[in-house]
């Protein structure tokens, strides 16, 4: 009987020892693993290139994946591995769609934001601030290419739309540093963008230039934020066509021009290819086709590398 009744005491030595900890383990594996919406938002934003890009829009992009992908949205309700190929194969996806949807030639550490330069802006005399201004811009993957012929550019447009009081300049990146170029002793510049580090940059920007300007983190590409925009005489669109149609139709793209609540739109393409060649076709025919179906007129300008339409929406 003692010998029984010592096993039986061991054996529930071992049963104490081997199966009660196990079990707290796996319930503590189960809650590392359970991952928010938030936390997984967080795990797309870990490349470098990614994590200035505001959280709603990635967001926004991640509900429309679920909504194509129902099955996956399993990932926020059940306890997955956080390296599960499910849950890799929803982060890349979401990776490239950002990457796309944000031409990403941009880095969260680009040097043409750093903030001192917009102290040495302030700090400089007035014949010598559009110097600093044009190596800024000349420093910036969105803006180096016009830096060369701004003031044609402006003059051109202005002579088609008259002198603008208040502008839009949607998916702006560092375009409205060129507001110097344009002549316009009083203008409202309104300035939106996805880039965080590039809004912050900008209305220090308009700070010390003691201009009326403010810049927004803005998702442009929905409706409902664009046609609740300012209403203004003159809206930019340069070089966002594709990012917002991504090879699907024009259909983005048209509402943008038609929502946006803007008397003149110009909107830029590149008339060079990535590599560096010149377009064999650089003129867009859809767009001159969409206009005339919707009524509006518009205006042609060539660049050496961009070529502008200058709509009229009546």
């Amino acid at each position: 009987m003692a010998f029984c009744s010592f096993m039986s005491q061991s054996a529930g030595v071992k049963k104490a020892s081997l199966f009660k900890p196990r079990s707290k383990e796996r319930g503590e594996t189960l809650s590392r693993t359970f991952m928010t919406l938030q936390q997984l938002i967080q795990r797309i934003k870990q490349k470098k290139e990614l994590q200035d890009i505001n959280d709603d829009f990635v967001k926004e992009q991640l509900l429309a994946y679920f909504k194509q992908n129902p099955r996956h949205r399993a990932i926020l309700t059940a306890k997955l591995n956080p390296k599960s190929a499910l849950t890799i194969k929803i982060i890349k996806s979401i990776r490239a769609q950002l990457r796309r949807v944000y031409g990403l030639f941009r880095s969260s550490d680009d040097p043409a934001l750093d903030l001192s330069l917009i102290k040495k802006v302030a700090a400089s005399a007035s014949s010598e601030r559009k110097k600093i201004i044009a190596a800024i811009l000349q420093s910036h993957a969105s803006t180096k290419e016009r830096v060369s012929f701004y003031t044609e550019l402006y003059r051109k447009i202005i002579a088609v739309t008259g002198k603008p009081t208040v502008i839009l300049d949607l998916g702006c990146g560092l375009n409205p540093l060129s507001i110097p170029w344009m002549n316009l002793k009083r203008v409202a510049y309104h300035a939106y963008d996805l880039h965080e580090q590039e809004v912050i940059f900008l209305n220090s920007f308009f700070q010390v230039m003691k201009i009326n300007g403010r810049a927004v983190v803005a998702d442009i590409s929905r409706s409902s934020v664009v046609s609740a925009l300012p209403k203004a005489d003159l809206c930019f669109v340069f070089k966002m066509t594709d990012i917002f149609d991504q090879g699907r139709g024009h259909k983005a793209s048209e509402m943008v021009i038609r929502s946006v609540p803007a008397r003149f739109v110009v909107v830029s393409f590149p008339t060079v290819t990535m590599s560096g060649k010149k377009m064999n076709f650089p003129r867009r025919k859809w767009i001159e086709l969409l206009s005339r179906r919707l009524g509006y007129s518009y205006s042609v300008l060539e660049f050496s590398n961009e070529i502008f339409y200058v709509i009229t929406k009546g």
